[in-house]
């Protein structure tokens, strides 16, 4: 009965990201209100062949919140590798002069984040990262990919390798995940950081889920 439930919520994961993905071509700017507010600025870091809009939700809300909210144009899909993805991200955190940054991420968006954590912010204008379903130990499922983009979340992969030996960071990390995700079966939990694990099945439901919301509110705000 278990296998039955996560197929068919499995299932309905995959039918929402489509939707996602259709309406994205019809809008391709960022709202412009989002750039208003005077809470901490947000930056959205979308997961692999995902454009800004699987974060829009999110991104709304946070910015309803008194958030400002940014996202990379240079990002596009977010096929680069996860060391370029951070390097467009943090030259448009350096040039915008954003400074207590909190990043907000889906799966991919959360190595991507870390890595800037890690690596690219020198001047230290990120404050936090809250990430939503992210392969921080890579995923066991990247063995049967033909494609480089996605055969770069091989557990045994340099860059994965790297960012999951990088500890100390993970205090400033709250990692959200659900009780089962077809993408990532060895789960999003990050020892040090902040775990929150929701009854939730699914990679992708999970970015419109009011509890997902709540936990990236309390994230990015520090009540968390």
């Amino acid at each position: 009965m278990k296998w039955l439930r996560r197929g068919f919520y499995t299932w309905l994961d995959y039918l929402v990201a489509g939707w996602w993905e259709v309406r994205s071509f019809f809008v391709r700017s960022a709202p412009s209100r989002w750039q208003q507010g005077n809470l901490r600025a947000v930056l959205l870091l979308p997961g692999v062949y995902e454009p800004w809009h699987f974060l829009r939700t999110i991104g709304d809300q946070l910015n309803a919140a008194g958030h400002p909210v940014h996202v990379v144009p240079e990002i596009r899909y977010n096929i680069d590798s996860i060391a370029d993805v951070a390097a467009f991200a943090q030259r448009y955190i350096d040039s915008h002069d954003l400074r207590d940054v909190a990043l907000v991420a889906h799966s991919k968006g959360g190595l991507v984040g870390k890595h800037m954590m890690a690596f690219d912010d020198t001047e230290h204008r990120v404050a936090c990262l809250a990430s939503i379903v992210t392969p921080f130990g890579g995923s066991t499922m990247a063995r049967f990919m033909v494609v480089r983009t996605l055969r770069a979340f091989l557990p045994t992969d340099a860059t994965i390798s790297t960012l999951a030996a990088n500890l100390e960071l993970n205090a400033r990390i709250t990692s959200i995940y659900g009780e089962f995700d077809p993408q990532i079966p060895g789960g999003s939990r990050l020892d040090g950081a902040v775990n929150v694990q929701l009854p939730i099945v699914g990679h992708f439901r999970l970015l419109a889920d009011e509890r997902v919301i709540l936990a990236v509110k309390k994230a990015v705000s520090g009540t968390g």
